[in-house]
Formats: C-alpha cells, structure tokens, sequence
C-alpha cells in the first residue's frame, strides 16, 4: 500500500491568516507521517511570485516525508527554483521526478509563464515519455502537475485550464502503468476521469472556489483549508479528503 499526501493553492502571500492555514494542514499531515510516504504540492505555492514569499515558503514547508512540489500559475520558475528546488535553471520547465516506495512521481510544469491557462509543453511530454520508459512496465507512475485537462464545470477556472490535453492522452495511451493524475488549481477537492485514469484534484489550502449554484462570489474564504489522502492499493486509488481548521 502506498499513501500520498496532497495539497495544493497554498498562496504565501506574507500574511499571519495565509501562513496558518498552510502550517494547520502540514501539522496534521505530520502528525501522521508514520502512515504516510509522500507529500505533493501542486502549485500556486506564492501569491504572486515574490521572491518573499518563497522564502516563507522554504522556511513554513517542513516535513519529515519526501516533499514533492511544482509550480503553477501565480508562481515565477526563477523564484519558485532557486528557493524549493535548489537552485534549478531559471529557464524552461520545471520538471523532476523522484521514486518514492516503488513508485514514480513526476512532477511536470504545466505553467506558462505570464499566462494562468496552462499546457505540458513538448520539451515535457518527451520528458515523462522518457522517465517512464526508463522505470519500466511494471513501476505505477503518478503524473503530477498544477492544471487540470479537462472542464470541470468552474466557468471561471474551465477558462484557465490545462490546454492540447490530446497529446498528454497519445502519451497515456503509450503507458498502462499510469495510474493517476494529481492537480490543484481549481481550489476544490474533486475525482474526476482523464484517458481512462483517476483525475484528483485537491482541495485549496489558501480558499475554497465557488461552484456555480454556491454563490455569485467565485472565491470562498469561510471554508477551511483542506488535503488529500491518496491510497494506492490492490492496483487502484482511493482518495480521501479532509478539512483542517485553520489555528
């Protein structure tokens, strides 16, 4: 049994509110890391990119487990690398991959600078093409990365979504052993399908956004923080989700 820990839209943005809602979710998480082997965070790690507040980042993101962290689109790929993943090239896509408990994690860049849509450029689908095949058949692989593939019925955010999903499926289509996809994004815990496997998203740490008939306001600040447990057993997933109130 593998169990994955995942949050994501944490939005440090210097704020004592902001930092106890992310350092709420990690101490529960913590708490727990004896039954736990994984921790991915799916983006939007800072608000707005300020090299400020991936320093609150590096020094509020404290784990004991094996931390896995990418980018989305309120971050910027020279502040997010040099402060999470030391020191990476402040060009091109951040991706990385790491195997945790007979798994593959890949952590791919969906962010396009500038822009809050997002899309798995080529350099990147060679990339994760390449570290599966590397890993071989038989290895379950989890492909992370910020935005979601497909609509989820969020009119603002299917605006900003993950875009040219269909080269992303002649890639699953290559390789059984892809097991599940985990993203953020959309400030919602949700499971959805995307070519055939689980698509999990997990809840906002920093808000909740609205659906359609919860209101006018697309943000939600009064909802809790919230984490995703991903168990991987007997072949499938099985996602848990949980609210932390913020200290």
């Amino acid at each position: 049994m593998l169990v994955v820990a995942h949050i994501s839209d944490l939005h440090f943005n210097g704020t004592a509110g902001g930092r106890d809602r992310v350092t709420s979710v990690l101490d529960y998480i913590n708490r727990r890391a004896a039954g736990i082997d994984a921790l991915v965070v799916t983006g939007d790690i800072a608000d707005d990119g300020r090299q400020s507040q991936y320093e609150e980042a590096a020094a509020t993101l404290i784990t004991p487990l094996p931390m896995l962290v990418l980018p989305g689109n309120h971050d910027v790929r020279g502040e997010f690398g040099h402060a999470l993943l030391r020191g990476s090239p402040d060009r091109g896509p951040l991706n990385h991959s790491q195997m945790i408990a007979g798994a593959l994690f890949l952590m791919c860049d969906s962010s396009i600078p500038g822009q809050n849509e997002g899309r798995l450029d080529d350099e990147t689908l060679t990339w994760m093409d390449a570290q599966i095949a590397g890993a071989g058949p038989h290895v379950p692989v989890f492909v992370a990365f910020h935005h979601p593939p497909v609509t989820l019925q969020m009119p603002f955010m299917d605006t900003i979504r993950q875009t040219g999903e269909e080269r992303l499926i002649a890639l699953v289509d290559k390789h059984p052993n892809i097991v599940a996809f985990l993203c953020g994004h959309a400030h919602t815990g949700a499971v959805t399908a995307f070519a055939g496997r689980p698509l999990c998203l997990a809840p906002g740490v920093s808000s909740t956004l609205n659906l359609p008939f919860e209101g006018s306001d697309v943000i939600n600040e009064t909802q809790p923080p919230g984490l995703a447990f991903h168990v991987y057993a007997e072949g499938r997933i099985i996602s848990h989700f949980r609210s932390v109130p913020a200290a």
